[in-house]
């Protein structure tokens, strides 16, 4: 079993994805030789609106070239090779038919069960042929498998690879699996899976994937917090008064309710996506850049954190949810929840973080808002106003804003809530920016885990978020309703008022266009 990688020529390609420094890139591993990427689940709703749309965006890039990569597309529904390539076609845009043709006759298809043996000798015997084919004078066999699957077939899928589709150990090179979320429904159904996975993959082989570290504003995070000395001293206790993290949808599950009701907006968007901000927001400076030292830090920040309350805690579920027929009648799974956070540490000690996700919301946006306390001897009385506020949009229209108190133009001396505003669209217009998808591939395909979670910093998140779960789970908490269109449950907005929040009234962020220069 071959679990590390050699080095040789920088892999193709032009325009790099990273937003860190060059010479982080360059500090990759990169590799030439043979590239199998076997999509598992090919014809599933995430292999074709994710996984392929971003494997052919790195082969438009030139980060995958046509005389290096296959892809493999593993099914257990009987197709054809233009079968499969006919079923992804409508999902890659952005490209004329002749470059659309060359990357789609990259894609084969096999089939198979995914707990048979048959299957999977069958997808074995179809990379080795590939590879032989190849003039592959570096003898260097990658093979990355993303499993676009449910996590129930997790452990026998996982297995058949170890099995039967390794990279031969006669040459170099690598296996890579990449799992998708969710990795469990508490700490020990997570600690199960991962248990049945570390025997038989090295960590190092393991890429759990959660797709808010690829966005472009998460994986700044990093270079505002630590590359720019106006932070460095009001990123603390003393300066900052509470972080908000918010995740709003503006619809609701859209026939996924039974999918949806066994998991609940807890563990489908605040124990991963949120929490995973929230560690970037709060970690302290790791000692370099190196994907094990930042995920070090994201671990102390973890395990750095109270038991939650339950005082600090609102659940919501909007009206008409279970009007679903595959959702119980007597489902108590919030749709909405507002989590309050606290960090047991000399930085954050006494700063609320809150962490809020929901569905049939106002609005459709996610970002990050840290609200500074007030200017002490407010001798322009303009405190009603609103605090200074750091906010960073994720999505959609990604931006960073400085919300401040200004004098209004005119001969009065008054004050105003403005903005100092870093708004992607007009900065960096023309500027592609990667889908989350594109970096975390291009990621596995480096050997950078910098970016996807370690299995004990899955372990500490499901030891933050279980006993509050399995408390929801026995109806301890009991969600309250709330209409579709709205902000939420009213009690929400009280637990904020509570944890010292202060709400800009007056005042709304508009995105600059290049229309109105």
């Amino acid at each position: 079993m071959s679990g590390g990688s050699s080095e040789s020529s920088p892999l193709s390609g032009q325009n790099s994805l990273s937003s860190l420094s060059i010479s982080k890139d360059n500090e990759l591993s990169s590799e030439s030789g043979c590239l199998s990427i076997v999509v598992l689940g090919a014809s599933g709703d995430l292999a074709k609106k994710k996984t392929f749309p971003a494997l052919f965006h790195l082969f438009q890039q030139g980060f995958l070239q046509s005389g290096e990569v296959h892809i493999f597309g593993y099914v257990r529904s009987n197709l054809s090779d233009d079968g499969l390539r006919e079923r992804i076609r409508g999902y890659l845009k952005g490209a004329s038919d002749e470059h659309l043709s060359q990357f789609l006759q990259l894609v084969k298809y096999v089939s198979g069960s995914y707990d048979r043996v048959e299957g999977f000798e069958l997808l074995n015997k179809a990379i080795s042929e590939y590879e032989t084919s190849k003039n592959n004078d570096s003898g260097s066999y990658r093979r990355l498998f993303y499993l676009a699957l449910p996590p129930s077939v997790y452990p026998s899928v996982c297995k058949m690879i170890r099995s039967y589709c390794m990279s031969p150990s006669s040459h170099t090179g690598w296996t890579r699996v990449i799992v998708e979320k969710p990795f469990g429904k508490d700490l020990n159904t997570a600690e199960e899976l991962s248990a049945e996975l570390g025997q038989l993959f090295q960590e190092e082989q393991l890429y759990r994937i959660d797709h808010y570290l690829g966005k472009e504003l998460v994986q700044n995070l990093l270079v505002l917090r630590f590359a720019n000395r106006l932070f460095l001293p009001l990123w603390n206790r003393d300066n900052i008064a509470n972080v908000q993290i918010v995740f709003k949808e503006d619809f609701g599950t859209e026939g996924r309710g039974g999918y949806f009701d066994q998991y609940g907006i807890i563990r489908d968007i605040i124990q991963n996506h949120l929490l995973q901000v929230f560690c970037l927001v709060a970690m302290e400076k790791p000692v370099s850049l190196k994907p094990e030292h930042i995920r070090d830090e994201k671990v102390k920040v973890l395990q750095s954190v109270e038991p939650i309350k339950h005082e600090e805690v609102v659940i919501g579920q909007y009206d008409g949810y279970k009007d679903d027929p595959t959702v119980p009648d007597d489902s108590n799974t919030p749709t909405f929840a507002s989590v309050v956070l606290r960090v047991h540490n000399e930085r954050w000690e006494g700063v609320p973080f809150i962490l809020k996700a929901g569905k049939a919301l106002n609005s459709r946006k996610a970002e990050i808002r840290v609200q500074f306390k007030d200017a002490p001897g407010d001798i322009f009385r303009c405190k009603k106003q609103g605090r200074n506020e750091f906010v960073i949009r994720l999505q959609p229209s990604e931006a960073m804003y400085m919300k401040l108190t200004v004098k209004k133009p005119g001969l009065e001396m008054a004050t105003e809530q403005s903005e100092l505003d870093l708004s992607y669209g007009m900065r960096y217009n023309g500027v592609k920016i990667p889908e989350a998808y594109e970096r975390l591939i291009l990621d596995t395909i480096r050997g950078d885990q910098q970016h996807f979670v370690r299995r004990d910093e899955l372990r500490a998140a499901w030891e933050i978020f279980t006993p509050l779960l399995h408390d929801i789970d026995g109806g301890k908490l009991r969600s309250v309703p709330y209409k579709p269109g709205t902000r939420g449950p009213q009690e929400a907005d009280e637990l904020s008022r509570r944890m010292g929040y202060v709400q800009t009234h007056g005042y709304v962020w508009v995105p600059p266009t290049l229309s109105k220069v």
